[in-house]
């Protein structure tokens, strides 16, 4: 289920909506002028069919192309990819809503939505479990199905109630002129006057039916996504396709990098998106940098240094710590059993590597992206299919050699060179400025020093605590000089996001 079946819907969806949306969030800053909503609206409705398209040939090589599942389980294992394929085609029925949402910051609607989604196909699944056990897989993908809906009543119903009182607040305000209008003038852009303006070829357009400028940066979009889903879910590819691991150790290590991938989820992945927004909106992409306004240009250095600084020391938290507290919460999450071989502690603690790469990857990749042309994008693709090829390679070479841990060396070697050409793209576009945005990746030599000596009493600790709730107290004040020492260490960049985060709770 967590290996085949979400690597199924992870393809689909990714292949179907992540150029539409890329290209999207860039004709709403860069071409305002030249693409208009209605045009957005119809783009995004594209993923639909094209999502269709892409299930005809993925359930088919998922059902007969991939390494089988025992007899049992076929029945149930068919249902779920053919489940899956259809929860996919449902949930980007909801894709022009949800795009609307992103662009116009509904953060709360996308955190609410996002948690009863889970919620929902969580209870599903329990729910059918504990009725019948020999059911996993079918009632893993009845509750993927089932809370699909939810996406599709939540955007809808939120958008159709919001626009209902949007109107009747604008209509307040011509009538007395003298009212404050500040809460309206916020959103005073917003295009939609009825919800079925999120439906294709509704709402009023004098352009085409689809803008062809946007349609040259989504086919380039679509080249590169299709490399990036390889580097990102290739070991699952390797592992589906070819017998190098076990079923069993699969699991294993599924388990450990969901594990090791909370804080990519929960903590860099929001900051990539939120930045490559940004970014998207700040610098053009068709004009060199020392050509564009210089206080956007000084922002987005700014806030770009700011973020390196913040996820490498992140990454760094992660990679100290993880080598002394792994066997401690795999024990917590799993039991004796479960950490029992070794295996898991040693993927848990060379992940921390990885998510040091990962944090850095995200934000240089993720700024490169939001600013390169299509030109520029289409260089990048012939690289990048030269990176996936290469991970593929080093993926099957190395798990043969070391097991599951083969791959997440492959992936740490993928993204160095990824990050190397990621900052040598930045240096060489603020290049002309005199501009230095990159500096954010080197720390400061108070918090090294900290990391390095409480990395040490940790390692110290974890041998020689007589319980482990002991040793676990002295990992928590360990974190909390470290991130003392860098408090101090950026005092300004703290105070900077401390007045953003009072302005930002009070409106």
């Amino acid at each position: 289920m967590n290996v085949r079946l979400l690597l199924l819907e992870s393809t689909l969806l990714f292949l179907s909506r992540e150029a539409f949306t890329r290209a999207g969030l860039s004709a709403t800053t860069q071409q305002r002028d030249k693409c208009t909503w209605a045009q957005l609206i119809n783009q995004m409705w594209l993923t639909v069919p094209t999502c269709i398209v892409i299930c005809l040939p993925c359930v088919y090589i998922w059902l007969h192309m991939l390494t089988p599942v025992e007899e049992k389980f076929t029945a149930q294992y068919r249902f779920g990819c053919y489940a899956m394929a259809w929860s996919c085609v449902i949930e980007l029925c909801a894709e022009a809503p949800n795009f609307v949402s992103q662009v116009f910051c509904f953060v709360r609607l996308r955190i609410v939505l996002s948690t009863f989604h889970i919620l929902v196909r969580s209870a599903v699944f329990l729910w059918i479990v504990i009725n019948d056990k020999s059911a996993a897989i079918h009632a893993f993908a009845m509750a993927q199905l089932i809370s699909t809906i939810t996406i599709i009543i939540g955007n809808y119903g939120f958008f159709y109630i919001y626009i209902k009182r949007f109107i009747q607040k604008n209509a307040i305000k011509d009538k007395y002129s003298k009212l404050d209008s500040n809460q309206y003038d916020a959103m005073s852009d917003f295009p939609f006057r009825k919800i079925t303006d999120f439906l294709p070829g509704i709402m009023e357009n004098q352009g085409k039916f689809l803008n062809s400028e946007l349609q040259i940066l989504t086919l380039s979009f679509v080249k590169q996504g299709v490399l990036k889903q390889i580097l990102t879910e290739g070991e699952k590819y390797v592992m589906s396709i070819s017998p190098v691991l076990s079923f069993s150790e699969q699991a294993t290590y599924d388990v450990v990098n969901n594990l090791g991938s909370l804080a990519a989820r929960f903590i860099f992945r929001p900051m990539e998106d939120s930045s490559y927004f940004f970014f998207t909106q700040t610098i053009a992409r068709d004009v060199e940098l020392h050509k564009q306004p210089r206080d956007n240009v000084l922002q987005a250095a700014k806030v770009l240094q700011n973020l390196s600084l913040a996820v490498t020391s992140i990454g760094l938290l992660a990679l100290t710590f993880g080598q002394s507290y792994s066997h401690a919460v795999l024990l917590m999450y799993g039991g004796s059993d479960f950490v029992a071989g070794g295996l898991p502690e040693l993927l848990l603690k060379w992940h921390c590597l990885a998510i040091f790469f990962l944090a850095i990857n995200g934000i240089t990749e993720g700024y490169m992206f939001a600013t390169n042309t299509s030109k520029d994008i289409d260089k990048y693709n012939y690289l990048m299919a030269i990176f996936s090829i290469s991970f593929l390679i080093l993926s099957y070479i190395l798990t043969s050699w070391l097991g599951p841990l083969g791959f997440i060396f492959a992936n740490c070697i993928n993204m160095f060179f990824r990050i190397c050409y990621s900052i040598r793209y930045i240096n060489h576009q603020y290049k002309p400025t005199g501009l230095k945005p990159l500096h954010g990746l080197l720390p400061g030599k108070s918090f090294i020093i900290t990391l390095f000596l409480t990395g040490i009493f940790c390692k110290y600790s974890m041998y020689h605590s007589s319980t482990l709730f002991q040793h676990i107290l002295y990992g928590f004040l360990s974190v909390v000089i470290c991130v003392i020492v860098w408090t101090i260490e950026n005092r300004e960049l703290v105070k900077l996001g401390w007045r953003y985060g009072r302005r930002h709770i009070s409106d």
